[in-house]
């Protein structure tokens, strides 16, 4: 847990600056109030115009450098959180990449969407709603207490000694009265967003097996159960929040009390003691920030741990790390595997000796029944599985090869591709983001939607959550052309043609086959494509090549 939340506090040298605007925004209020008080009373008994006039540059000059500072202080500080969490996230989703897909086959898929959306995003009150707010309200407390010290010393005891009961009753009230309600704040989120992506996620199945209502009925107890949790927390805050404003009270009234006989003895006069009664009610302001600090700091460890259980505390020693060389290849690399063996995490083994070369430009078909490890040979070679024996890509082994620099060499294209609920256009652009239009169109006709697209009204049709608005050779084809466009040495295209009727099969082969033009095809099928498509047929069985 502690290691995501170091990960979620932005470098001093990005949050330094939020920091400083964040403690002139706040002195530059202390010091308008303490400048309008002074100049309101002497107003009504100086003569003078000097030292008025003087106070009104005053006021402006901290009620312009207020805004302004206060809006650097937002504008440094959200920049750094959100760098920082941009960070954060994607560091957190390279971690789990090396164990997609087998390192988290029992991972509930609600609550993994819940940690890198949900949580990840509460992170960032770190910086903003903790650190920030208390290193700004101590400072400015410390400098508001000296201030005050001279002119009053007496008064600015009474302030210290209200701002560490206000600190210390607020803290601890909320800690009493809202820990448990804003710690469990992000794990009912978390069992709302499961409930929630495992009813659409299987809504079809639900219906059909009548089960659709259980489902519903566990998204509205989540949901109430969730909100429970926020209202406790939030009259927890509130609490706190009005022991701060009572002390803020408590504070002006006793520092008049303390000040008051110094205004007859001569120890103090009239304007400044304006200053010492009003400068707790905005020194209280600024400090109003801790109780709330409190409790985000409560519901930022939460979500820290959580996101810590979701990254497994060890890695399976069946699978392959990410580390190795950053290496690209400038050509399609020959592909030779000897006597390769791999197997699942806590499974039987896998691969148990497979013999396969793969020349440059070479159309191989990987073929046997199922259960043979053809899916788990295209895991290996991606990168998924750790592998023992002999795997090189050209002259290089491919165990000293980073994970990326194998999934940018390899592209798999699996029998159930991800299409996002975007347009066509989007849907493509993940592969390559600087491709135009035309370059899209171009692809789409070499993988065979040319027609398919204009007649859906060109790039701008939506293919639906999961491409539920396209059929799956249609899918097949467009993860096809997303893997041509990202421009893979080798591809290796898993079970095509699962999901497709069986009298569309042989044309979409071909032209999966067809497009790759120069790449270098691993087709893994039990389907036999067209005659000729293919250059040979290496077999499985039991995990070993027999032919």
């Amino acid at each position: 847990m502690n290691r995501v939340l170091r990960a979620a506090q932005p470098p001093l040298r990005r949050f330094l600056p939020g920091l400083v605007w964040g403690v002139l925004s706040s002195a530059a209020a202390v010091s308008l109030l303490a400048v309008s008080g002074w100049l309101i009373v002497s107003a009504s008994i100086v003569d003078s115009l000097v030292p008025l006039s003087i106070a009104v540059v005053g006021v402006r000059f901290f009620a312009v450098s207020r805004a302004v500072t206060r809006y650097l202080e937002r504008l440094s500080g959200h920049d750094a959180a959100l760098r920082q969490l941009a960070t954060t996230r994607s560091d957190m989703v390279r971690r789990l990449i090396p164990l997609s897909p087998a390192g988290l086959g029992g991972t509930d898929r609600g609550r993994v969407l819940a940690a890198l959306v949900d949580d990840v995003e509460n992170l960032q009150n770190l910086p903003l709603r903790v650190v920030q707010p208390l290193v700004v309200a101590a400072l400015v407390a410390v400098g508001a207490v000296g201030f005050v010290a001279f002119v009053s010393p007496v008064a600015a005891l009474t302030l210290a000694a209200c701002l560490l009961l206000a600190a210390a009753a607020s803290i601890g009230l909320g800690w009493l009265l809202g820990s448990r309600a804003e710690a469990s704040v992000s794990s009912h989120r978390g069992d709302l967003s499961a409930a929630l992506v495992d009813y659409f996620g299987s809504l079809d199945v639900l219906i059909a097996y009548g089960a659709e209502p259980q489902a519903r009925e566990r998204i509205a107890a989540a949901d109430r159960v969730l909100r429970v949790a926020v209202r406790r927390a939030s009259i927890a805050q509130a609490v706190a929040a009005g022991v701060v404003s009572a002390a803020a009270g408590a504070a002006s009234a006793w520092a008049l009390a303390a000040a008051a006989p110094g205004l007859v003895s001569g120890g103090i006069d009239g304007p400044w003691l304006a200053v010492v009664v009003l400068a707790p009610m905005v020194v209280f302001e600024i400090f109003g920030a801790v109780p709330i600090a409190a409790a985000s700091w409560r519901s930022v460890r939460a979500s820290a741990q959580r996101i810590d259980e979701v990254l497994p505390s060890s890695f399976p020693a069946e699978l392959r790390t990410d580390d190795g060389a950053d290496v690209s290849f400038d050509s399609v690399p020959p592909v030779r595997l000897r006597g390769l063996s791999a197997r699942w995490p806590g499974g039987a083994q896998a691969l148990a000796g497979v013999d396969l070369d793969l020349a440059p430009g070479e159309r191989v078909l990987v073929a046997g029944p199922s259960g043979a490890g053809k899916s788990s040979l295209a895991a290996a070679l991606v990168g998924f599985l750790r592998v023992e024996g002999e795997y090189s890509l050209g002259d290089m082994n491919a165990s000293e090869l980073s994970g990326e620099a194998l999934r940018r060499t390899i592209g798999l294209c699996e029998q159930s591709p991800q299409l996002f609920d975007e347009d066509i256009r989007q849907n493509l652009l993940f592969a390559r983001d600087t491709a135009t239009d035309a370059e899209l169109l171009e692809v789409l006709e070499r993988v065979g939607l040319g027609g398919w697209v204009r007649e859906r009204g060109g790039l701008d049709a939506r293919v639906g959550d999961r491409g539920a608005l396209v059929s799956g050779g249609q899918a097949q084809r467009i993860a096809l052309a997303r893997a041509l466009l990202r421009g893979f040495p080798v591809l290796a295209l898993d079970e095509p043609t699962a999901g497709v009727d069986p009298a569309a099969s042989e044309a979409l082969l071909r032209d999966l086959l067809g497009a790759a033009g120069a790449q270098s095809v691993l087709l893994i099928s039990h389907v036999a494509p067209p005659e000729g498509a293919v250059d040979r047929v290496v077999r499985l069985e039991s995990g070993r090549t027999v032919s």
